[in-house]
């Protein structure tokens, strides 16, 4: 794809982020370690069902499974409280790493929104030569300044969480991949189709019943 009609794309995607985030981008302070490193959770805290996704933002099958299969499963099972979903970060390289910061920096209540955007555009910021700077850019787009950016990508606190909720993963879980999930403490390795991940959830959520 000509590279004019890619920029198109991710600008216009970019353009959209905006649209639904009505932010003041001007330099916010940034949340106490705690609240960043907090788990990020959608859906009904009192199912009896609990989906957990360990993703990192440079892995293609984590923006397959955000862009094409999470919409319906936000769709048929969080949002009619079935399962509560919980997401948390595996990151691959430093690259991810500074991606799962900046998306915890944001405002809570937008984190899926932002981890949306950062998976739909994973292309597009993960082949431009400098990653990282377009990441800010995306942070500013979003609501995370360029101060916040910064301070969040080089705190050594959340720095340090981020690389404990990865090892707690791999110590609990035995997580090496990603995607990776955890339904009801049932491991399933790699993104399946959305089929065979109906039938994993339909049979949770009927045993749990």
């Amino acid at each position: 794809m000509p590279r004019h009609i890619v920029r198109i794309r991710f600008f216009a995607v970019m353009i959209m982020a905006f649209m639904w985030a009505s932010v003041d981008l001007s330099a916010q302070t940034l949340p106490p370690a705690e609240e960043i490193l907090s788990e990020r959770v959608l859906g009904n805290s009192d199912a009896k069902v609990t989906m957990i996704e360990y993703a990192s933002m440079t892995c293609p099958h984590c923006a397959n499974f955000h862009t094409k299969t999470f919409p319906a499963i936000k769709k048929e099972y969080i949002v009619t409280g079935k399962i509560k979903f919980i997401y948390r970060d595996f990151p691959l390289d430093q690259v991810a790493l500074a991606a799962a910061m900046m998306a915890r920096c944001s405002a809570k209540e937008r984190y899926f929104g932002v981890i949306d955007v950062i998976f739909r555009t994973q292309r597009e910021w993960g082949r431009n030569p400098n990653p990282r700077k377009a990441l800010e850019q995306i942070g500013k787009i979003v609501g995370v300044s360029e101060s916040t950016y910064e301070a969040c990508v080089t705190d050594k606190v959340v720095h340090d969480g981020m690389i404990k909720m990865r090892n707690d993963a791999v110590e609990k879980y035995k997580v090496r991949t990603t995607p990776t999930f955890v339904v009801n403490e049932k491991k399933i390795n790699g993104g399946l189709p959305l089929e065979e991940l109906r039938k994993v959830l339909d049979a949770a959520v009927a045993k749990a019943s």
